[in-house]
């Protein structure tokens, strides 16, 4: 069975949009490794729209699966993961304008700069894994800069309308999980997947984990986080 990572932005999301304390994401994670998540995932962005810096460490003092930071691949915020340490670093792209990460790293056009984190990442103990689209010269690319992981975004088969594309995208998935793993680096999968298209994704037995956040906070609005991440497990056998 894959294991589930949850990102619980969301819900610092809501905090932060009424400026108060409540909802919590620190409750959250609680109620969400009570429920069987394998995982806590967080990004830390520059502007701070959701997760702050507080959220951060107390997280890592209270999360006892595995905290999972995203973050973008740059100086300031590789020194605030060398004081925490998070149990794996995931470097995404950023951009101040979008409404949530749009698409996966350019690690052939960044090679100098992902390169150089991911060696002061691994220098503090800390594994890296890289946001890619699913692309072979990506997954090249990302064992050549001693990425530990991969997390393949899902995003554009989550957003296919038709069934060919569907298809196009899922092949691409598949393909990209295994030369990753061929190259000797784990997989992960994250972005857009809910609880109608994610099953499909487990016939791919590469992807060891999946990170999942809007659909299952979603949910919990209307059945409760613990029965949400529940569900969510419960497609991933």
């Amino acid at each position: 069975m894959a294991r589930l990572g949850v990102n619980v932005d969301h819900v610092a999301t809501l905090r932060q949009a009424r400026g108060g304390n409540d909802p919590d994401p620190l409750a959250a994670a609680m109620l969400v490794e009570l429920a069987g998540a394998d995982g806590l995932v967080v990004h830390l962005r520059e502007d701070r729209r959701h997760i702050q810096d507080r959220d951060l460490h107390l997280l890592r003092e209270i999360v006892r699966t595995k905290l999972d930071l995203e973050m973008a691949a740059d100086d300031d915020m590789a020194k605030i993961a060398l004081t925490v340490k998070p149990d794996l670093v995931t470097l995404v792209p950023e951009k101040r304008q979008e409404l949530t990460t749009e698409g996966g790293l350019d690690v052939t056009g960044q090679r100098d700069r992902i390169e150089r984190i991911i060696s002061l990442l691994h220098n503090g103990g800390i594994p890296v894994s890289l946001f890619v689209e699913p692309d072979l010269n990506q997954i090249k690319a990302a064992h050549r800069v001693s990425a530990d992981f991969v997390e393949l975004h899902t995003g554009r088969y989550a957003n296919a309308t038709r069934s060919k594309e569907a298809d196009a995208e899922f092949e691409a998935i598949a393909q990209a999980a295994k030369l990753a793993y061929k190259l000797g680096i784990g997989v992960n999968a994250g972005h857009g997947l809910h609880y109608r298209n994610v099953k499909r994704l487990t016939h791919i037995p590469e992807i060891v984990e999946y990170n999942i956040g809007h659909s299952i906070i979603a949910r919990a609005v209307l059945v409760g986080l613990q029965q949400a991440v529940k569900e969510m497990k419960a497609l991933l056998l």
